[in-house]
């Protein structure tokens, strides 16, 4: 039981408490944030926020650039994807969730290609471009980056980048050391697959009763 404990946690030997506790509380806002994405409730930003800050603070001081961009990302369009799930489109209603349109998926290439280059550049910059978990890293950035701007807007794909990245971050993450945000986006996978099925439900009964 031990050695299993050691295999899983063991690296947090050389943490500090604060920023252990500090990732314990990020996860948990984290998976709250996903749950109600999930439910398609407004809380998926607040909680998102609370939970992106303190990681962009922990991946900055782990020298996780990548990792880091991406939480800041998600803390600057939660902000904009709050004002996109508040704001009427009539008197009664609030933007609905909806499908990809043909402009929105030739948008979300540009955002990826983007973002692929630019995080490539920062970490030339800083001279971190020196294994292959930075390669990972540049590709999940550019998808997570997609999911989040179509889930801000309420578009239905955004659930397939987020399953997509989920599933690559695991593995990723307890490479690097972080055994609790590893756990975090198993969970974060599950979650994705019924939030999929669930906005995809919302969708059609919408579509039924429109």
């Amino acid at each position: 039981m031990s050695d299993i404990f050691d295999f899983l946690f063991g690296q947090y030997k050389g943490y500090s408490t604060l920023d252990t506790t500090l990732e314990i509380i990020a996860v948990i806002f984290g998976f709250l944030s996903v749950w109600f994405s999930k439910q398609n409730k407004n809380w998926v930003f607040p909680t998102g926020m609370i939970s992106t800050s303190i990681f962009v603070y922990l991946l900055l001081k782990w020298e996780l650039l990548g990792d880091m961009m991406i939480n800041a990302y998600y803390f600057i369009m939660s902000i904009y994807g709050w004002y996109i799930w508040t704001n009427k489109i009539d008197e009664t209603h609030v933007t609905p969730i909806s499908k990809t349109t043909k402009k929105e998926k030739i948008t979300s290439i540009f955002i990826f290609l983007g973002t692929l280059i630019f995080v490539y550049l920062v970490y030339i910059k800083f001279d971190k471009w020196t294994s292959w978990v930075a390669y990972v890293d540049t590709f999940t950035t550019g998808i997570f980056f997609v999911g989040m701007w179509l889930m801000a807007k309420r578009k239905i794909e955004n659930w397939i980048f987020w399953i997509i990245g989920d599933i690559i971050s695991i593995p990723l993450y307890f490479y690097k050391g972080f055994t609790f945000t590893s756990i975090q986006y198993l969970g974060f996978t599950f979650i994705a697959i019924f939030g999929y099925l669930a906005w995809k439900k919302n969708f059609y009964n919408n579509q039924l009763t429109s």
